[in-house]
């Protein structure tokens, strides 16, 4: 573990590059995430995102070479009953699908099917995490009673939520992400996020109006959570604009390990290292 990066920062970012709004060509992505596993930083890195529909078209072949050992999670764009199709796909690259992450249902819809087929796949896998996108929306404290049981009963799964999209409704307020935060709290339930996490500090996007999420929010939040925190002391932690509010949390807690939240993706790995360092939780710079 690098001096400069903190044990509560890492593997805090999954490099999502190659999705929106980063849409980045599947080339340069694999160039960029070889450097930043090469970097000062590359603790605070994860594994490259990578949708299923890129593997199974073979997007990958001569852009890895196999004896790299490329560490990658696999996004199920494809629909679930796809993804054994991509894993097997990876095998010719020498590529590993450290984790799975898939959506079980669209907004309104039951997650509960989706969720079982889903569950029945883990079962099937080798080991590899699998993280169920669950909707903010109906079905949602039935489907996470559902993965803890699973969980419990030692299947390698967590949720997933999304924190952010192109309609204001897809932002959950800090009330609602920190019910969630909670409520996997109480289940021993870990949980990713994604989409929105822009910024280590919440703020208004000047162009959309929306207000986002701070990445460092979170980060306080959960670490209020595991304190014991109620959902009302989560909340104003989320909901928090001053930074030393959520930053001296984060610092006080630099050398533990980060609990119930495994982190989240972005498509872009400098803009929350750029934070990170602004805010005085990352030594920037490089070693000798």
């Amino acid at each position: 573990m690098s001096t400069q990066v903190p044990r509560l920062l890492s593997g805090l970012v999954d490099d999502a590059a190659v999705f929106p709004p980063g849409n980045a060509p599947l080339p340069d992505a694999v160039t960029a995430h070889r450097t930043h596993r090469a970097a000062w930083y590359a603790d605070m890195v994860g594994p490259l995102l990578l949708p299923a529909s890129e593997i199974q078209r073979g997007s990958l072949s001569g852009l890895v070479d196999p004896a790299e050992g490329l560490v990658i999670g696999l996004i199920g764009d494809t629909g679930l009953d796809q993804i054994p199709q991509a894993l097997a796909a990876l095998a010719p690259d020498g590529v590993t699908a450290r984790q799975i992450e898939a959506p079980v249902a669209k907004r309104g819809e039951d997650p509960q099917p989706g969720l079982s087929e889903l569950l029945a796949l883990a079962d099937r896998l080798d080991g590899a995490a699998v993280y169920a996108e669950i909707p903010l929306t109906f079905g949602l404290m039935g489907a996470l009673d559902t993965l803890a049981e699973a969980r419990a009963g030692g299947l390698p799964v967590a949720a997933k939520f999304r924190t952010g999209g192109l309609a204001a409704e897809l932002f959950p307020t800090p009330v609602e992400l920190a019910a969630v935060i909670c409520t996997c709290r109480d289940r021993k339930l870990p949980f990713k996020l994604t989409a929105g996490l822009h910024h280590a500090i919440r703020h208004r996007d000047p162009e959309t109006g929306f207000n986002h999420h701070g990445f460092v929010n979170v980060l306080g939040a959960t670490l209020a959570a595991v304190g014991g925190a109620g959902v009302d002391a989560v909340a104003e932690l989320l909901a928090a604009t001053d930074p030393v509010r959520v930053v001296e949390p984060a610092r006080a807690h630099r050398d533990a390990e980060r609990q119930l939240w495994v982190g989240y993706g972005s498509c872009s790995i400098s803009e929350p290292l750029t934070d990170l360092i602004r805010l005085g939780l990352v030594n920037g710079g490089y070693e000798a």
